[in-house]
């Protein structure tokens, strides 16, 4: 059976259009994949993890005849360079491009060791880097192309314990902003989205893939620190995390001709923790 999200009544903006989205077998990668599927668009699914690929490709339901699945980590150069031509052969070219794949290491300061700051860059921040170099060719030739990055409100704003993942999302936001100006005469329109608050794997460790999840705070942690990071929002049952497609729509936008006109920013996605 089908768990895609419905979007708003007659919502087809990707209708013919042609997405890679990165991290896309679990948390909010997944729902971007489920979103993009329900408003009609032809989507490659890339994750390190083929079982979280399948389970998402079981959730696509009779969508998934527009879903095809790529294994790639985004770490490793030669996997994106072969994990990027599989996609965009596969559909024929690239309109859109969601950089979703990340993970999140939580530690104190003097307990990381440089191989799992070194690990949260590669992933979070190299990756990004490495998967739009190799599609930037394919989003030359498509049709009102645009990329969508994973920022984060630790880029902003303090969020203890995440040094090396806030560091990873800072660069991200800059490299939006560079890269937005770098092709604005080409056309192509690079903005990033930022999570806070946001249910998935790397949040409640349930993700399966090493692109999607991470150890979970310290177990001495002081949890007084997170006072200005609740959101202030009402979530249903007082939940205290919003649920991935509170993501996945505004992802959707940004990667759609709707946003024709938005490049070189982003937007924060937290229920007002950092108002």
């Amino acid at each position: 059976m089908s768990v895609l999200p419905p979007p708003p009544a007659n919502l087809a903006r990707y209708t013919e259009r042609r997405v890679l989205i990165t991290g896309g077998g679990s948390g909010i990668g997944q729902a971007c994949v489920l979103r993009i599927l329900a408003e009609g668009g032809h989507v490659v699914a890339a994750d390190i993890s083929p079982e979280g690929l399948a389970d998402t490709v079981t959730k696509a339901g009779d969508a998934g005849e527009r879903l095809q699945t790529v294994v790639m980590d985004v770490g490793d150069e030669e996997s994106v360079r072969h994990g990027v031509a599989e996609a965009v052969g596969l559909l024929g070219g690239l309109d859109t491009l969601v950089n979703a794949a990340g993970i999140l290491r939580s530690s104190h300061l003097t307990q990381t060791t440089l191989a799992d700051f070194e690990l949260v860059l590669r992933i979070n921040l190299v990756g990004i880097f490495l998967v739009t170099r190799e599609a930037i060719g394919a989003l030359q030739d498509g049709k009102g192309p645009a990329v969508v990055n994973f920022s984060s409100t630790s880029a902003h704003f303090a969020h203890p314990y995440m040094a090396a993942y806030a560091a990873s999302k800072g660069g991200v936001l800059s490299m939006t902003h560079a890269l937005a100006l770098e092709f604005a005469k080409a056309g192509i329109r690079f903005n990033c989205v930022q999570p806070g608050s946001i249910s998935s794997g790397m949040t409640d460790g349930t993700g399966e893939s090493r692109q999607s999840v991470g150890p979970g705070l310290p177990e001495d942690a002081d949890y007084s620190l997170f006072g200005k990071v609740a959101p202030m929002l009402p979530l249903d049952g007082g939940a205290i995390f919003a649920a991935p497609d509170a993501v996945a729509g505004v992802v959707a936008m940004l990667g759609s001709d709707d946003a024709y006109f938005i490049t070189g920013t982003e937007v924060r996605i937290d229920g007002g923790s950092h108002m």
